[in-house]
């Protein structure tokens, strides 16, 4: 049986970044995947890159986390993210000017944040294809999106490269407590590994498998699709659009075609047993809101797109921290996972060791449920805007 510091189930974007930052930090540590980096939900990830966050810590670690996608062939030696700087606008409801926005903007700015905000006016000159209703919108100069395959398995491939022990095709099947904390980890087919630390970081499979060891999280798992149309005489948008009253986003998916996603809360299911292509019905509904907004997408045409899956939390904000005796969860990220993947990876490595981290991190222990003192954020329903 293997013995090591550190275990890790799962290798998607989350798994992997802690992996990575181990790896550079010299801690033995070993990654357990059912499959291969980034073959669950990361690699369906929209991928979309910004930080205008409004809970401080979270808007800190996703522009380091955009920092990280703009240089992440150095850091890590020669990896490629896909990230594309498009900027992205978020379309505001009148009631968000009313509720602090210019105050949110001015915090943002003073953690390095580029955002401005882009009144009526200014709205109807340079974006005349959009109909507004008066509300203002907000611009964010380093907003983008990238290659969520890409970059996972550049992360995961530098953890292997800096000692990490990455076990592939090797589902856990059951975590075993050990006495004085950690776990052994047994997998379905190979030898198991004692860890003196586990993270369990395995998406929407993390609840059933700390079930196992006694330990009931309040996720659960939704279905999210994206919905993908041809431009055709459609007005062509290059950047991301976040829509917090049409409760969707848009994003450009290569030269010829956009996605739309929803901000909103999807139905639950099943992780093993859900509809992962996109029917037509679904999707032109999806698109009413955004043709709403921007009157050519009408000329467009849908192409298919694709269903994945979130892990869900109840106020749509990461669970983060210990559960059991030296065994650890980083789940329910509720939408958010991929941006803020690549630096929170270095604090979670930091909680997990004993080592450094931003004590900002404590928020998101999953102690915050019992207690009753859920975090606060989102504008209205568009909780993935939060």
């Amino acid at each position: 049986m293997k013995s090591c510091e550190v275990g890790i189930v799962g290798a998607g974007i989350h798994g992997a970044s802690v992996a990575y930052h181990l790896g550079r930090a010299g801690v033995d540590a070993v990654v357990f995947e059912r499959d291969t980096p980034a073959a669950g939900p990361t690699g369906r990830s929209s991928a979309v890159c910004r930080a205008g966050y409004t809970n401080r810590f979270l808007a800190r670690t996703a522009r380091e986390s955009i920092e990280m996608f703009a240089n992440f062939a150095e850091l890590t030696g020669g990896g490629d993210a896909g990230y594309v700087r498009t900027g992205m606008l978020y379309i505001h409801r009148p009631e968000d000017s009313r509720d602090g926005l210019h105050e949110l903007l001015a915090d943002q700015r003073a953690l390095g944040i580029d955002v401005e905000l882009v009144d009526p006016d200014r709205l109807a000159s340079e974006f005349p294809y959009l109909v507004v209703d008066g509300g203002a919108a907000v611009w964010e100069a380093e907003g983008g999106h990238a290659d969520p395959a890409g970059t996972t398995r550049a992360l995961f491939e530098d953890a292997v490269r800096h000692g990490v022990d990455g076990r592939l095709h090797t589902p856990i099947e059951r975590i075993e407590p050990r006495p004085g904390g950690g776990a052994i980890l047994h997998a379905a087919d190979g030898p198991a590994a004692e860890c003196g630390r586990v993270l369990v970081a395995a998406g929407p499979w993390t609840r059933s498998l700390l079930l196992g060891v006694g330990v009931e999280l309040p996720l659960i798992v939704e279905r999210h699709f994206v919905a993908t149309f041809g431009w055709g005489d459609a007005q062509r948008i290059p950047f991301v659009i976040g829509d917090v009253g049409g409760g969707y986003y848009l994003k450009p998916e290569g030269p010829e075609q956009y996605g739309l996603g929803t901000l909103l809360a999807e139905p639950e299911v099943d992780p093993d047993d859900f509809q992962e292509g996109v029917g037509v019905e679904e999707a032109l509904e999806l698109a009413e809101p955004a043709i709403r907004r921007i009157p050519s997408l009408r000329s467009s045409a849908f192409v298919g797109g694709w269903g994945s899956l979130y892990d869900v939390s109840p106020d749509w904000q990461p669970v983060i921290g210990e559960v059991a005796d030296g065994i650890y969860v980083s789940a329910g990220t509720s939408g958010h996972g991929f941006k803020l993947a690549p630096a929170l990876g270095r604090h979670i490595a930091g909680l997990v060791t004993d080592g450094e981290y931003d004590p900002a991190l404590d928020q998101f222990d999953p102690g915050r449920f019992r207690a009753g003192t859920p975090l606060a954020a989102g504008f209205g329903g568009a909780r993935i805007l939060g």
